[in-house]
């Protein structure tokens, strides 16, 4: 099975603040499946490292509607970069024939099922990230390193 996995995950220092989430639990994937390291950040043009960025007033899903956006700590409206990043992961997972994502918990772009809530105080809210939202809306299951726990 292939399986698209946070590159941060996965020891890449590729985080907001230079560094990563390296899971120890998730390099066992790469001894039974192929494991394509993502970051949708980077591939959606954004640096490393980045201000930390929050979606603000919705989720994953609203910003794929147009509805709401992602900033970052200063103000600065970077919505276009982790769209493109979700759309660059998308087409890696297609390409590759991924039907499993395992990605960073609460992220704005990875995040599945709950995220920061938008106020950079480290408070949590439902809904998922740009990335996990666009894979779950084209059938990929996703699931992050909480799931490995």
């Amino acid at each position: 099975m292939n399986i698209l996995v946070s590159a941060c995950l996965m020891g890449t220092n590729c985080k907001y603040n230079g560094g990563n989430n390296l899971t120890p639990r998730l390099l066992q994937l790469e001894k039974e499946h192929k494991v394509i390291p993502v970051c949708p950040e980077e591939l959606g043009g954004l640096p490393t490292p980045r201000e930390p960025c929050e979606i603000q007033k919705g989720s994953g899903k609203e910003v794929l509607e147009g509805k709401s956006k992602v900033l970052n700590r200063i103000g600065e409206d970077v919505t276009a970069g982790f769209i493109k990043g979700a759309e660059e992961t998308l087409a890696l997972a297609k390409q590759n024939s991924c039907s499993l994502a395992v990605l960073k918990s609460r992220s704005p772009s990875c995040g599945c099922g709950i995220i920061y809530d938008g106020t950079f105080s480290g408070k949590l809210k439902e809904g998922n990230g740009v990335t996990a939202q666009l894979l779950l809306d084209n059938e990929i299951v996703v699931m992050t390193e909480k799931d490995f726990e």
